[in-house]
């Protein structure tokens, strides 16, 4: 028998309902993603993808969705914009992917949302709090956590509600994402009649840090909040410790993990704002279930805080794949959040609502011990330093 008798060639309904539905298929649903897999931000996009596998694979080990299992296409960006967006245009136009998931970054998401606006692609769960992907007019984006806005507030207020801290100075990436988390603190001050002590930058992807160093510890800040990558800010924070003492804080997108590991001895004290629970909190009943499937995939594997964003979010996409049945299409998977408005996820809650496309609104606030674990903070006055 010929291979052309065993593989009947797909006939013209087939074809057209593949066109209709890119990335649905009888048995499997495609997803895509591009986040960093090397560079020196590859811990993000590794882990990313690590918590969103480990989502697909306990679904698909309990029978998929609707009889479908899931799959993640992944591409490398580097977390450089250009890359990002061709990327992106490979999975949606080439793979021909359903969604995109898990994007890291600011200026790579930044890149991508006016193509997946255009191509009416669902844009689901990106690695980034930016304010520009909470506008209600970009109908495909589905953001899962707080906006930088919400971190930088929690962290300000904290500072000068606990300690009474009024000399603050912000280090932060020379990109959308710096100007982002910037533009937070420089708002959050304001409200409060305050402004910065001093503001530097580096480029990303660098850890040029010693220019930054030098006004900021010139300005001799009380507090230092710094928005960026887990390696400059670890080398900014140890150079910094030589000359002054003050309180060491970053936004989640640092990437926690990497940075306690980047720190070593020196962590301790060192505070991040999470905007998904800690991942050694099992009385969530979510986090025992991460917990479990990441070990599933990957024995070896260290929980944390980006992974356990990536499974919430492998998680989110379910949730919409159930709502739509068996008859899938991007436009009900977009319209199921809002249709559903208020979802759980087994003790993690999201709401949605005319044009609101951000699920959760939670900011926590933790610090890095002296055993290098993350500690949750309700008063900065009983924290360790």
């Amino acid at each position: 028998m010929s291979d052309a008798a065993e593989t009947p060639e797909p006939t013209s309904a087939t074809i057209a309902e593949e066109q209709a539905h890119p990335g649905v298929f009888d048995d499997r649903v495609l997803f895509g993603q591009s986040a960093a897999f090397s560079g020196p931000a590859q811990e993000l996009g590794l882990a990313m993808r690590l918590g969103i596998e480990a989502a697909f694979h306990e679904r698909n080990a309990a029978g998929g969705v609707h009889g479908r299992t899931l799959e993640l296409v992944t591409l490398d960006d580097r977390y450089e914009p250009g890359f990002a967006y061709r990327n992106s245009r490979e999975l949606i136009r080439q793979e021909r992917v359903f969604a995109l998931i898990g994007e890291v970054g600011t200026p790579t998401s930044r890149s991508v949302a006016p193509l997946v606006d255009a191509e009416a692609v669902p844009f689901v769960a990106p690695f980034t709090g930016a304010g520009f992907l909470r506008d209600p007019e970009l109908e495909t984006v589905v953001n899962l956590r707080a906006s930088y806005a919400q971190e930088t507030e929690q962290m300000v207020e904290r500072l000068t509600e606990d300690l009474g801290v009024t000399r603050v100075a912000v280090m932060y990436q020379n990109d959308s994402f710096g100007q982002s988390g910037l533009s937070g603190v420089i708002d959050a001050l304001e409200r409060r009649g305050l402004e910065p002590v001093a503001t530097w930058y580096y480029e990303r992807n660098s850890s040029a840090v010693k220019a930054a160093v030098f006004h900021i510890a010139e300005a001799n800040p009380e507090a230092v909040i710094m928005i960026g990558a887990y390696r400059p800010v670890a080398k900014a924070i140890s150079l910094l410790r030589m000359d002054t003492d003050p309180v060491f804080m970053a936004v989640s997108f640092v990437g926690s993990n990497a940075l306690a590991q980047e720190l070593g001895d020196g962590a301790a004290g060192v505070y991040v704002t999470q905007v998904v629970p800690t991942p050694d909190d099992t009385e969530i009943p979510v986090v025992a279930e991460y917990r479990a499937a990441i070990g599933e995939i990957d024995p070896d594997a260290v929980p944390g805080f980006v992974s356990l964003e990536g499974y919430l979010a492998g998680r989110l996409a379910i949730v919409a794949l159930e709502a739509c049945g068996a008859e899938l299409s991007r436009e009900c998977f977009l319209d199921s959040y809002y249709a559903l408005q208020s979802i759980d996820l087994s003790g993690v809650s999201l709401n949605y609502g005319p044009g609101d496309n951000q699920g959760s609104d939670a900011v926590l606030l933790t610090v890095i011990d002296q055993d290098g674990r993350f500690m949750p903070v309700a008063n900065l006055v009983d924290a360790p330093r």
